[in-house]
């Protein structure tokens, strides 16, 4: 009798409404992210070419390089997570053990020595895959709290909003404040060095937050012994909506790196304005950091995947836009706000979908592993940011690109124009595509019923 009571509380504990104080403290785990991650996917490739010297297209096979790598490593992460046993539970000593480490990195990302172009890019290689390895071993885990402070998919739903505003704060952050920081230290490397300290000690402090004002709830259907890494793949596999997710995931933030990465080129050379990057970043960031705050309704009512595609029809329609006139800065902007909007209910469901799929999982196969199931947000996300820096670099090379100039090539023109506007045409209709096969929405209520029910001993 005890123990059915003290299972029908974990039931009732892992579906309870989660409290704004935890939203805010989880979503401060993002912020602290955006600060580092974002900073390095928007400015990164920049600071190789204009201000170290490194050429475009090795840039660009440094970042494809690092994040293949990255993957495996993505991979075990995950894995070990699903092992990890403490008194804090299994994602948040994670945060504890890897905050200084992922600070560490942005400070170093942006701190280059004058060791000559072949030991700078050496150095770059290094610290870059540092970052990526750090970030994995911080996020990962960071992903995995969503599906572990609470089971009810409205509630997380509402906790990836939060999640996505946090984001969105720090990566409005580090786009406004980051060049006249860098001016304020005198330009140059000590300048970029100098607001990487800055945003990696506020990165430190806010995921401590995020450890202290999170709680894990989640337990499994069935009590688990420790999963094999083999079967926790396998089950992984047999996870159909898990394999379109990471696809999904990937695609997204190809797309979202092309625009983060190409703003200040777009604005120094297109534009023939740099001081407009941080007006470019608002505009294609500030509209999701506002729509975030009314999406909800949107979700609930018409469900996760629906929203998703309205996004991308709404992606395509603001490139669209700023192919009519592509160097006109008021129809450029309103390109970027259309576009914004319609990221705002993808990054707005990602993650909570991505969520669901650790439900499905646990409901077909039997098995539940979140590490490996985050593993693949945390994948999507970089290996999709990393490609869209890839693609700057290599489309730049192939353009005939040379960093520092006042002025660029026609071809180099050409090649910024293709990859800020058509390019993510061509992404949105794949993100429609694949959300086409996504109908796990429709299948969840039924999938939580049964689990409910297996944990309630009925079944």
């Amino acid at each position: 009798m005890t123990t059915d009571k003290a299972t029908h509380g974990a039931v009732d504990e892992a579906y309870h409404k989660v409290s704004v104080k935890e939203r805010l403290g989880y979503s401060l785990g993002d912020a602290a992210s955006g600060l580092i991650f974002t900073g390095a996917a928007t400015f990164l490739t920049f600071f190789y070419t204009d201000i170290i010297g490194l050429a475009a297209g090795a840039v660009g096979t440094l970042m494809l390089i690092a994040r293949v790598l990255d993957a495996f490593f993505d991979v075990g992460v995950g894995a070990m997570v699903d092992k990890t046993k403490s008194k804090y539970g299994k994602a948040r000593p994670w945060i504890l053990w890897m905050v200084i480490p992922f600070a560490l990195s942005g400070v170093l990302l942006f701190t280059v020595p004058d060791v000559g172009p072949g030991g700078a890019l050496v150095y770059a290689y290094i610290t870059y895959m540092f970052m990526n390895m750090a970030y994995s071993a911080i996020n990962v885990p960071y992903g995995v709290l969503n599906s572990l402070i609470t089971q009810d998919a409205y509630q997380r739903s509402i906790l990836n909003i939060f999640r996505m505003v946090g984001a969105l704060v720090g990566a409005l952050a580090v786009t406004f404040f980051t060049q006249p920081i860098v001016k304020a230290f005198g330009d140059g490397k000590h300048g970029w060095t100098m607001a990487f300290v800055i945003f990696s000690l506020i990165a430190l402090v806010l995921f401590l937050i995020t450890f202290s004002t999170t709680k894990e709830r989640v337990k499994p259907t069935v009590s688990q012994k420790e999963i094999p890494f083999k079967q926790g793949i396998s089950a992984l596999f047999r996870n159909k909506y898990w394999g379109l997710m990471v696809i999904f995931a990937i695609i997204v933030f190809v797309n979202n790196g092309l625009g983060g990465g190409l703003n200040i080129y777009y604005a120094q050379y297109i534009l023939k304005n740099a001081e407009l990057v941080g007006l470019l970043g608002m505009a294609g960031l500030l509209p999701i950091l506002l729509g975030l705050f009314v999406i909800a309704p949107f979700i609930k009512r018409y469900g996760k995947r629906n929203v998703a595609i309205t996004g991308s029809f709404l992606m395509i329609a603001g490139a669209v836009i700023i192919a009519f006139n592509p160097e006109s800065v008021p129809v450029v902007m309103t390109g970027l706000i259309i576009k914004a909007i319609g990221i705002t209910p993808i990054i707005g469901t990602l993650f909570a979908m991505l969520a669901d799929t650790v439900e499905y999982g646990e409901w077909k196969t039997g098995v539940r592993t979140e590490g490996l199931v985050y593993s693949a947000g945390s994948f999507g996300t970089k290996a999709g940011s990393g490609f869209g820096a890839a693609i700057i670099g290599w489309g730049l090379a192939i353009g005939g690109y040379v960093g520092g100039q006042d002025s660029i090539s026609a071809s180099a023109t050409s090649a910024i124009h293709f990859m800020f506007i058509y390019l993510p045409i061509i992404l949105s209709v794949v993100q429609i595509v694949i959300l086409y096969f996504h109908k796990l929405d429709k299948l969840y209520p039924q999938i939580v019923s049964d689990l409910k029910a297996i944990k309630a001993g009925k079944v």
